[in-house]
C-alpha cells in the first residue's frame, strides 16, 4: 500500500490559501454575530430551512469550487488508498468521538453543546415528517459533503506545506470556528481533528464524509427520538 510521505510538500499559490482563509474567516463572522444575536436557530420541521439551507451550501460549494478552479485535486475527492483500512480508522474514529462527547457531558458547562446547536426539545411531529426528512437529507448529506470538502479536503491540502499535523490541528480548529458556537467547540475542535486525521490516513475526504453524514444523522434522529 502507498504511504504518503511525512515531510511537508511544496506550498501551493498563497492566493489560495488567502481566499479560503477569508471564506474561513467570514463564516466565523456570521455564525458568532449569529449566535451572539440571540436568533432563534431554524427548525428541523420547516421547509424554509431545507431551502434557505440548500441555497446557503450551494454557493458555499461554489466559493469552493472557484477557489480550487483547474486543481480540484485539492478536494481529495477520491477513493482511499485501501477501503478496508478507511473503515476500520473510520470506526475507530467514531468510537474516539462517542467517547469524548461523554466526557464533555460530564462537564459543567454553563450550557451543554447540543443545546447550544438547538439539538434539544425537538419532539417527533408526523404530521412534519416531509419537511424533516428534507432537512435529515440536508445536515446528513449536503452540509458533510460541502463542510467536508472545505476543510479537510481544500484546506487540508493547501496547508500541507506546514508539516503533517500543524494541517490536521488548524483545519480542526478552523473548522469549530467557522461553525460560530462556544460550548461546542469543546467537541466540534476534537471532531475537526479526527475527521482530519482519517482523511490524511486514507488521501480522502470520502470516509470522514461519511462519519460527518452519520453524526448528524444520529444527532437528527435521536432528538426527535429520545426527547
Amino acid at each position: 500500500m502507498e504511504v504518503e510521505a511525512a515531510q511537508p510538500r511544496p506550498r501551493e499559490s498563497p492566493i489560495r490559501l488567502y481566499f479560503w482563509a477569508l471564506l474561513v474567516g467570514l463564516l466565523a463572522v456570521a455564525n458568532y454575530a449569529e449566535r451572539f444575536s440571540g436568533s432563534k436557530p431554524l427548525g428541523v420541521y420547516s421547509y424554509s430551512t431545507f431551502t434557505t439551507g440548500t441555497v446557503f451550501y450551494v454557493l458555499w460549494l461554489g466559493v469552493v469550487l472557484l477557489i480550487a478552479r483547474d486543481r480540484f485535486d485539492l478536494l481529495a475527492l477520491r477513493r482511499p488508498w485501501s477501503w478496508r483500512q478507511a473503515l476500520t480508522l473510520a470506526f475507530g474514529v467514531i468510537v474516539a468521538i462517542l467517547l469524548w462527547e461523554y466526557v464533555v457531558s460530564l462537564l459543567p458547562l454553563p450550557e451543554s453543546p447540543g443545546k447550544e446547536q438547538g439539538l434539544t426539545d425537538v419532539h417527533w411531529e408526523p404530521a412534519h415528517e416531509g419537511a424533516f426528512a428534507l432537512n435529515f437529507v440536508l445536515f446528513a448529506m449536503i452540509d458533510p459533503f460541502v463542510e467536508e470538502l472545505t476543510f479537510r479536503g481544500e484546506g487540508q491540502s493547501l496547508l500541507r506545506f506546514l508539516g503533517r499535523w500543524p494541517s490536521i490541528l488548524i483545519v480542526g480548529l478552523a473548522f469549530g470556528l467557522a461553525l460560530g458556537l462556544v460550548e461546542a467547540l469543546l467537541v466540534l475542535v476534537p471532531f475537526g481533528i479526527a475527521l482530519a486525521w482519517l482523511r490524511d490516513r486514507t488521501n480522502s475526504v470520502v470516509p470522514g464524509m461519511f462519519v460527518h453524514g452519520l453524526f448528524n444523522g444520529a444527532a437528527l434522529v435521536a432528538i426527535v427520538a429520545f426527547s
